[in-house]
């Protein structure tokens, strides 16, 4: 297929999931159109077509711009509905009991910021978090991940994500990944309203010890390491 071929496929999937309120999946299909398009436009030879092409991306890249605001505007407006205070070594704080709850089948889209996904607790972590998703959200069409690359084992961590994306994909879910070095920050964004904020993002659980002993797959039973959890509803 062309860049420009896929770019209007690219873009009317943009449209489609802008119209419907998925707006997470539809700022990514407008930047990944845009970009398809501008490959093709740059390489047109006919000035007009190329005036007329640079119009209609501007449009949907002032589209994008709009929706990235929105998402920022929402996660900056907020009340605080839910205060815990996680203390060293303390059990009974799986990810369902903490916010199971606000992750109900009116969200069906996710962007989960999580800095630090290179060990294989890190990632069986992530997974732990997904499985939730997949139960709760019973309308789930779309996650967007952003992390930081592993520097140590790069092909490892995109092996790795890989796989996730692909299940997931075979479950109807479309999965995103963005890569930001200078990631810090940890929170998950739930498009019914919700943000949780944790302290040490999804990985303040202590390792269980022995190995295999309660707890090693039902995290409600792990000790956990200090932290501080602050679940926000956005303004409407």
């Amino acid at each position: 297929m062309s860049d420009a071929m896929l770019g209007k496929a690219l873009l009317i999937r943009a449209v489609e999931c802008d119209q419907s309120g998925r707006i997470l999946e539809a700022q990514t299909l407008y930047q990944d159109g845009i970009a398809q398009l501008m490959s093709f436009v740059h390489s047109e030879p006919d000035e007009v077509k190329k005036k007329g092409f640079l119009t209609r991306i501007k449009e949907y890249i002032d589209r994008a711009d709009a929706i990235k605001a929105r998402v920022n505007g929402k996660m900056m407006l907020g009340e605080v509905v839910t205060h815990l205070s996680i203390e060293e070594n303390d059990t009974g704080n799986d990810y369902d009991q903490i916010f199971g709850q606000y992750m109900t089948d009116k969200t069906i889209e996710i962007m989960l910021e999580e800095p630090y996904l290179a060990q294989n607790y890190q990632f069986q972590n992530l997974i732990r978090f997904l499985e939730l998703a997949v139960t709760n959200c019973k309308h789930l069409k779309y996650i967007r991940l952003i992390t930081k690359k592993d520097t140590n084992n790069l092909d490892q961590q995109k092996t790795n994500l890989g796989q996730i994306k692909a299940d997931l994909e075979r479950r109807q879910i479309a999965f995103y990944i963005k890569y930001e070095d200078t990631l810090h920050d940890r929170k998950i964004f739930l498009s019914n309203g919700y943000i949780i904020k944790i302290g040490r993002g999804l990985h303040f659980y202590k390792a269980s010890n022995p190995l295999y002993s309660i707890g090693l797959t039902n995290y409600k039973y792990r000790k956990c390491l200090q932290t501080d959890v602050d679940i926000w509803r956005t303004t409407k």
